[in-house]
């Protein structure tokens, strides 16, 4: 099936279903530092604390495998961003860590819902169109990161309420799922699959690289806004200036294509070293930036291996594949909350750069 019968329309709405995902990803960002003060948390009690994100993910993403192959993935899009757009504003004003906890399974589990379900989408559109595109809507995702990243960011700097700000975005993230949903495809991947499976094989391959990459993104999202303000003295009005570097360059690296993978897989690991290692913010945001460069086609291709591969079917695949990528986001925080209550922040950022120099070894084997 040629592109133009799969139609501009499927075109767009795929990618609005993934600059939705970024744009309420990131968000999220800026309001760590806020919802550590209001909570009065320690690291190592917030780092439990974000275990909940991750833990909804995971509970979500098989069920949304499920759901896409029995109805369809359009109703499954539809259904996580509605659930995401009523847990985005409460994590803005809880001042409770159980509330902020239940909060946060519900936005991983929306999160984790509409990840698997629009990269279905997208494997689908990929498919049908007859050319590689996943960069491209990642790179979607990528541009709602910077623009969730900086409204919300702008915002605070301009005195705006959390709460105002925040309840804003999901509005607009309300209005822009019932602009679009009728674009989604809306079979596009009903199949046989019905029950949950481990995954083999290469299957299994790609989700421990998943995982990796997807702690790597977690780092930035839940540890680099505290990182500048408790390491490097930044106010907490610029403290989303780290995960903004981190979603541009990620943008430049996912539009550029996936010659960036094997050039610059090792940056993320380079990036970190220098965010931990010289004692400026400026560098420090440089160094996100480079993280960003470094992980921006990792998981784009590895989604399309997993849309490829035949040892399962996708819709078993692709929530295999990404529930294994958001155990990183399930373990990450946590492992990185009680290494830096041991010791330090910094030191907890260098050993997950230790673990991206391993995936940037194991990728370049895995894509020959």
């Amino acid at each position: 099936m040629s592109d133009a019968v799969i139609g501009r329309t499927e075109r767009i709405a795929t990618r609005v279903a993934f600059v939705i995902a970024g744009i309420a990803t990131s968000a999220w960002a800026p309001l760590v530092p806020l919802a550590k003060t209001r909570t009065g948390l320690d690291e190592a009690a917030l780092g439990l604390v974000l275990l909940c994100f991750g833990g909804g993910s995971l509970i979500a993403m098989p069920l949304a495998g499920l759901a896409s192959a029995r109805a369809g993935s359009r109703r499954v899009i539809v259904a996580a961003v509605a659930v995401v757009c009523v847990a985005l504003p409460a994590l803005a004003i809880v001042d409770r860590p159980l509330v902020l906890a239940a909060s946060l399974i519900a936005f991983g589990a929306g999160l984790g819902a509409l990840d698997v379900a629009m990269n279905l989408q997208a494997i689908a559109v990929e498919k049908a169109a007859g050319r590689a595109m996943m960069s491209g809507f990642h790179g979607m995702y990528s541009v709602g990161g910077i623009v969730g990243a900086t409204g919300v960011a702008l915002a605070l700097s301009m005195t705006v309420d959390a709460a105002v700000a925040v309840s804003s975005v999901a509005v607009v993230l309300a209005l822009a799922i019932v602009a679009s949903m009728r674009g989604l495809m809306t079979d596009a991947t009903r199949d046989r699959a019905t029950t949950f499976a481990l995954p083999r094989g290469v299957v299994l391959v790609i989700g421990l690289l998943a995982a990796a990459a997807f702690l790597a993104e977690g780092a930035v999202l839940d540890w680099g806004a505290l990182f500048l303000t408790t390491v490097r003295d930044v106010p907490v009005a610029r403290a989303g200036a780290g995960y903004i570097a981190f979603s541009i360059a990620m943008t430049a690296g996912r539009f550029a294509g996936d010659r960036i993978v094997q050039r610059f897989g090792g940056g993320s690991a380079v990036g970190l070293a220098i965010v931990v290692l010289v004692p400026s913010w400026i560098v420090a945001v440089a160094g996100f930036a480079l993280i960003g460069l470094g992980c921006s086609n990792i998981v784009p291709v590895l989604f399309t291996g997993a849309g490829r591969q035949t040892a399962m079917p996708q819709s078993l695949a692709v929530p295999a594949m990404t529930t294994m990528g958001y155990a990183g986001l399930l373990a990450g925080p946590a492992a990185i909350g009680f290494v830096a209550h041991a010791s330090s922040l910094p030191i907890a950022l260098l050993l997950v750069a230790a673990l991206m120099l391993a995936v940037a070894a194991v990728g370049r084997v895995l894509v020959r």
